[in-house]
């Protein structure tokens, strides 16, 4: 059983915004998560290895990010409460991935395994058009708010930035923002000094 949810909506109100599940299919999905606390910068899923696991987060904010061939960081996404979470190619198709999932602050996320998954959705089936509709909205958003980005100079962008997720501007670090926009940390330095 999963503990009461004190900051985001519960699963089963993000789920049904979607599509109108019966009380018992919900309490199928629901009793197929695992709930879990991590802290800051605990790794839910490693760079080079098969991500097995979708995330609901309950509270907190997680990074998609990956490290490149200068061994800098590079932060793709930020996932923050109401939102599912996984890095969909390896979690689909059970791959190795160069990328990984990590706390940006202390968070609570509930979790569920790919083979459990594919379980649940023989048992609850219409959950597989959900999570699709749910992966596509996703996919729409994060291309929009990089397209927010582009043709902008490193002030522009961090002020589009904080405009646009001021959420997440206030709860992860100054280093990870500064990965995400693409912005050197000496540059970030100078533009927060500048705002």
């Amino acid at each position: 059983m999963l503990s009461q949810y004190l900051y985001g909506m519960s699963l089963s109100t993000f789920l049904r915004s979607y599509h109108s599940f019966t009380n018992d299919e919900m309490q199928q999905i629901e009793a197929s998560f695992e709930e879990m606390t991590v802290e800051d910068r605990h790794l839910l899923a490693e760079a080079d290895k098969v991500c097995s696991r979708l995330y609901f987060v309950i509270k907190g904010v997680l990074r998609i990010a990956s490290t490149n061939d200068k061994g800098v960081d590079v932060t793709h996404y930020f996932y923050k409460e109401d939102q599912f979470c996984t890095i969909l190619q390896s979690f689909n198709e059970r791959t190795p991935t160069p990328s990984f999932i990590q706390a940006c602050c202390n968070a609570t996320v509930i979790s569920i395994t790919n083979e459990r998954l594919a379980q649940l959705i023989k048992q609850v089936p219409v959950l597989h058009e959900v999570l699709e509709n749910i992966h596509q909205q996703k996919l729409l958003e994060k291309v929009n708010v990089k397209n927010l980005y582009i043709g902008a100079n490193a002030l522009e962008i961090y002020r589009r930035f904080l405009v646009s997720q001021p959420d997440i501007a206030l709860r992860v670090s100054q280093k990870d923002i500064a990965e995400y926009l693409g912005i050197t940390p000496q540059s970030f330095s100078r533009i927060r000094r500048q705002l």
